[in-house]
């Protein structure tokens, strides 16, 4: 007696996924719930525990198999698994029929068709009903003069592959990353617009509260809860930033979920903290950091990375100066942070300063956004992060 391990339902319109990696090999003991296939999709990682407690008797989609929802894995069996293995039967594919290529006679009049292939011919305009070919399109082809004969060009040589090169196949992840930027390039109206903020005032607020503030709340105080604050001060004052298209409407948003990108070895992912600003500056804190820790487990479930209506991504951990983000569609602004760079500034008293300056980028969907609405949310953020204090009295 042997049981299936199937392919579970993978959430709201994912259908397929890969296999990414088997945890046992056949004939291998496994308990209970204890993990056995671990699947990818273009969203996120899931792992597929063992139905019940044996031994793998088979395994049906080795790593790389593409799996539909409802599909048989493997088998687990009995104690006697190993020496009999269990060979599950996939339910069998219906045979598509191969339809019967169109040929010229096979849409021309019987008369046609005659006088067509006594002619060799094989490309005539029909211009019958339905495109059908008739007598008088075949006399027509006969009398009129043959075409000129140009010489095609060479075709290009394919590209001999170097030694040295290494070919890997994409995974689902990376291609729907590769689809998702394409498609916001293709559909938006999108462009960019650039401010700097200077980091003194708030270098010098994490500095002094820091050690309180993870004594209290048990996480680290870092820039991103500043940022997350500063832009929903920013999106309740322009709200087109905080909209989408949907057909011919504009949807405004009032509520604040922001997605916070996450650099992870298999691509970038966008989970988002919601409800932004009903939470405070370590209950942003702490959703970012286990965030962060799921993200590079490869342990974030599709809800969490669902919705959002605004972005940030902070390419300045990387070490970038300056970027042009990528919108995240539906959303239609996305804000860049950048690494922070002492920079030699001048002051409103006319003196020379090394400040610690950042680059901010936010780009934007013009069909959206106007200029004055992108450039005035950006000198917002700017406000708010040269001066903390403005987040808090909501100035």
């Amino acid at each position: 007696m042997s049981t299936n391990i199937v392919v579970p339902a993978l959430g709201e319109s994912v259908s397929e996924a890969t296999v990414a990696k088997w945890f046992k090999q056949v004939g291998d003991t496994v308990a209970a719930d204890e993990r056995l296939v671990e699947l990818e999709t273009d969203k996120v990682t899931v792992e597929v525990p063992a139905p019940v407690a044996g031994i793998l008797s088979d395994i049906l989609a080795p790593a790389g198999a593409n799996v539909a929802v409802g599909a048989v894995l493997g088998a687990i069996g009995g104690a006697d698994a190993a020496a009999k293995p269990a060979t599950p039967v996939a339910a069998p594919v219906a045979a598509t029929p191969v339809a019967k290529p169109a040929t010229a006679q096979s849409i021309a009049a019987p008369s046609a068709a005659k006088l067509m292939t006594e002619n060799n011919l094989t490309n005539v305009p029909g211009t019958g009903k339905d495109g059908r070919i008739t007598k008088g399109d075949v006399l027509a082809t006969l009398a009129s003069p043959p075409p000129v004969v140009t010489t095609a060009p060479v075709a290009r040589a394919p590209r001999a592959e170097d030694p040295r090169e290494q070919r890997v196949t994409m995974t689902r992840l990376r291609k729907r990353i590769a689809e998702r930027l394409k498609e916001a390039q293709n559909t938006a109206a999108m462009l960019t617009t650039f401010n700097e903020v200077d980091m003194t005032t708030l270098n010098a607020a994490r500095a002094l509260y820091k050690d309180g503030f993870e004594k209290k709340h048990g996480v680290k105080l870092g820039f991103m809860s500043f940022f997350v604050k500063a832009c929903v001060t920013a999106l309740k004052e322009w709200p087109a930033v905080n909209a989408e298209i949907d057909g011919d409407e504009l949807v405004y948003k009032n509520f604040y979920d922001i997605g916070v990108a996450v650099g992870t070895p298999n691509g970038l992912v966008v989970p988002v903290v919601r409800d932004c600003d009903h939470l405070s500056f370590a209950e942003v804190e702490k959703t970012i950091s286990d965030y962060g820790k799921k993200a590079r487990d490869g342990k974030l479930s599709m809800d969490e990375m669902a919705g959002g209506t605004f972005t940030i991504s902070n390419g300045g951990v990387y070490g970038s100066l300056m970027s042009t983000p990528i919108l995240n569609p539906p959303q239609s602004g996305i804000l860049g942070m950048h690494k922070t760079m002492p920079r030699p500034m001048v002051m409103p008293d006319g003196k020379i300063e090394a400040r610690p300056m950042m680059y901010l980028a936010l780009s934007y969907d013009h069909r959206v956004i106007d200029g004055r609405e992108a450039v005035s949310f950006l000198v917002r953020v700017k406000e708010c992060i040269e001066d903390p204090q403005r987040i808090l009295l909501d100035m």
